[in-house]
């Protein structure tokens, strides 16, 4: 259920109600504030005579029961859209924010060439794999905290703020040590556990949507962030498998429009993962900021011939450059601004 509140109530009325929900055992009232109102949610063992004793509550207009089982990342609950600001850098608003870097960090040198180039570019974010989930188990699996110290280093020089992923909640703490966004990767998408660990830190958490979940699935992992407190939550389409083997996955452009009708979470994609060849990264990025994506997470290496994971689907730096030059023109046709080349 949602708790709407009349326009203009006092915050004594609303923290009255939040506290009358918390009495209750096991029920949460979590609350968003809105411009024009503020509406409280009423999370856990709903028992039927609670709709009614908060409708008698000062400064209540309605009492809503929600349908969806995502409460908390979905429009019911907070009808505006969430701005999610990582320095000087805002995801969810009007820029089309890219994040770029290499899929796995490598070493220092090729790690902070990418990182000045994405910046000049246009880059906002720099992403890179310290900890790697791969398929097979002799693939490199990243270089771990030294990883970590790099991407810092690399975010030092260049002024960028670093995603990378998480994959176990023994590593949330030290991880966001040293990233602004923690990424749980696809293979993750419904790791209980780490959705519950990283609910409980205060930085952004990128979720990316699995080979074969839904939207209703990759939203009630998002819930579960968010019921844990952390409402910073970045989803990402990411591809999805299908019966076709050209590509590595198959990039769901559909899913960018409907999450953002489901919900108020900003939306990017990976056209990296979602097609898995390189040629074929920036065709589908274009295609997913005409769909309304918030943002793009395009890998890119110095040589991708010799890149130690992901090489077929990372960007040259020759490409990348191109790449973001269209990227402009297709974000001033839908009204959204892209960092400007710099010298």
């Amino acid at each position: 259920m949602i708790v709407v509140m009349r326009q203009g109530c006092t915050d004594a009325e609303i923290d009255g109600v939040q506290n009358a929900i918390e009495s209750k055992p096991g029920i949460k009232a979590p609350i968003w504030r809105g411009e024009e109102r503020s509406v409280i949610g009423v999370l856990g063992s709903i028992y039927p005579e609670l709709q009614m004793e908060l409708e008698q509550l000062p400064g209540v207009v309605e009492v809503l029961r929600v349908s969806k089982p995502y409460k908390l990342a979905g429009r019911d609950f907070r009808p505006e859209d969430t701005h999610i600001t990582i320095g000087d850098v805002t995801i969810g608003g009007d820029e089309m924010v890219v994040m770029s870097g290499p899929c796995s960090v490598e070493g220092e040198e090729m790690l902070l060439d990418t990182a000045h180039m994405a910046r000049k570019a246009g880059a906002r974010i720099l992403r890179g794999g310290a900890f790697k989930p791969r398929s097979s188990p002799y693939s490199f699996r990243g270089m771990g905290v030294e990883g970590l110290k790099l991407l810092a280093k690399a975010r030092e020089e260049t002024g960028l703020p670093v995603v990378t992923e998480v994959m176990t909640a023994e590593d949330v703490g030290v991880i966001a040590e040293y990233a602004d966004i923690l990424q749980v990767g696809a293979r993750n998408m419904q790791n209980f556990i780490l959705l519950d660990e990283v609910g409980k830190i205060n930085k952004p958490i990128l979720l990316k949507r699995g080979f074969s979940n839904t939207y209703e699935e990759l939203l009630l992992s998002a819930e579960y962030i968010m019921a844990g407190g952390n409402q910073e939550v970045i989803l990402c389409e990411r591809g999805i498998r299908t019966f076709e083997d050209y590509t590595r996955n198959t990039l769901d452009l559909a899913a960018i429009p409907v999450l953002k009708r489901l919900s108020h979470l900003p939306v990017i994609a990976d056209p990296s993962h979602g097609t898995g060849r390189w040629h074929l990264v920036a065709p589908m990025a274009l295609a997913a900021v005409a769909a309304g994506a918030h943002g793009l997470m395009i890998e890119v290496h110095p040589n991708p011939d010799k890149a130690l994971s992901d090489g077929p689907q990372s960007l040259t730096f020759e490409n990348f450059q191109k790449l973001m030059e269209g990227v402009r023109s297709i974000a001033e046709v839908v009204g959204k601004q892209v960092a400007p080349t710099l010298a």
